[in-house]
């Protein structure tokens, strides 16, 4: 049998970890030099609390690599092989830790998701139906390889204030993204964070207009799945999002998932967004 881990960035459900029997080292949070393990000891709420009510900074630190190896030697010894799946490697050094730590076993492979969030969560997901599926740890890291440069991650930020306070955007820019009413999207690309479209209007209506902009006349999208991932946002907010992903592509699957607190962390509550795989198209 074949392990299959990430980091806690992947945002995947309990539901959904618990089925696939995927197992989640947890990044830390540190608050005003005190660190919380993300999803364990702080959740996206307690997250908020410390920023909005009790004014204190919120920041991520990577797991290091002796917290890898414990964490690994908990398993290589009892599977054939240990699959873990990190934060994209330019967003934290969990990738190069992990990497550092995995050259103690003969049996560790570490892939790097160049993502975060469910757009990770994509490629762990992928890997534990390709361990059930009976296939090798080589042919499952290079099926992996294959698909994440696939994997379309964006959402949309209502407010900018946690990128402000955690030295991502000038003050000046969240205080003008404010008072026009803009919200920006924030893609993944190549590995990197940009501000892609910026959209105007309320939260809600932005949303709609980013789902048709994400999936409206496209032809490659597989339609195998999507995750639609929050950060603290209304149920009537995400109903709308799943409707309005209905009306533009018929996936097969609809993952609801809530952001942990590392997004948490870095964009605040009223963050959503649609993940999903291109197809690949040399395939066709």
């Amino acid at each position: 049998m074949i392990k299959i881990t990430s980091d806690s960035t992947c945002d995947l459900s309990p539901e959904l970890l618990s089925s696939l029997d995927i197992t989640l080292l947890p990044l830390h949070i540190v608050v005003d030099n005190e660190s919380y393990r993300d999803g364990v000891d702080i959740t996206p709420l307690g997250v908020v609390n410390f920023v909005e009510n009790e004014k204190k900074r919120c920041q991520t630190a990577a797991v290091n690599t002796f917290e890898y190896q414990e964490f690994f030697s908990q398993f290589a010894p009892h599977y054939e092989a240990v699959i873990h799946v990190n934060i994209g490697s330019q967003f934290s050094s969990c990738h190069q830790n992990a990497k550092l730590a995995a050259e103690e076993f003969d049996n560790v492979y570490v892939v790097d998701s160049q993502n975060l969030s469910t757009g990770q969560g994509h490629v762990v997901y992928e890997a534990a139906l390709l361990a059930e599926n009976g296939h090798s740890a080589p042919e499952i890291v290079e099926k992996l390889e294959d698909m994440i440069p696939r994997i379309d991650a964006s959402f949309v930020i209502d407010k900018l204030d946690y990128l402000h306070k955690g030295g991502r955007c000038s003050g000046l820019e969240a205080f003008g993204a404010r008072l026009l009413q803009i919200k920006p999207c924030i893609e993944v690309l190549e590995g990197k964070m940009i501000v892609g479209k910026k959209y105007r209007g309320s939260f809600e209506r932005s949303l709609e207009q980013y789902v048709k902009d994400r999936l409206a006349d496209r032809d490659n999208i597989d339609y195998s799945r999507i995750f639609i991932t929050h950060c603290m946002c209304p149920d009537q907010v995400i109903q709308k999002v799943k409707d309005t992903v209905k009306t533009y592509a018929n996936f097969a699957e609809i993952i609801i998932t809530s952001a942990g607190c590392t997004i948490t962390t870095h964009c605040g509550p009223n963050t959503l967004g649609i993940l999903y795989k291109r197809i690949d198209k040399k395939q066709l």
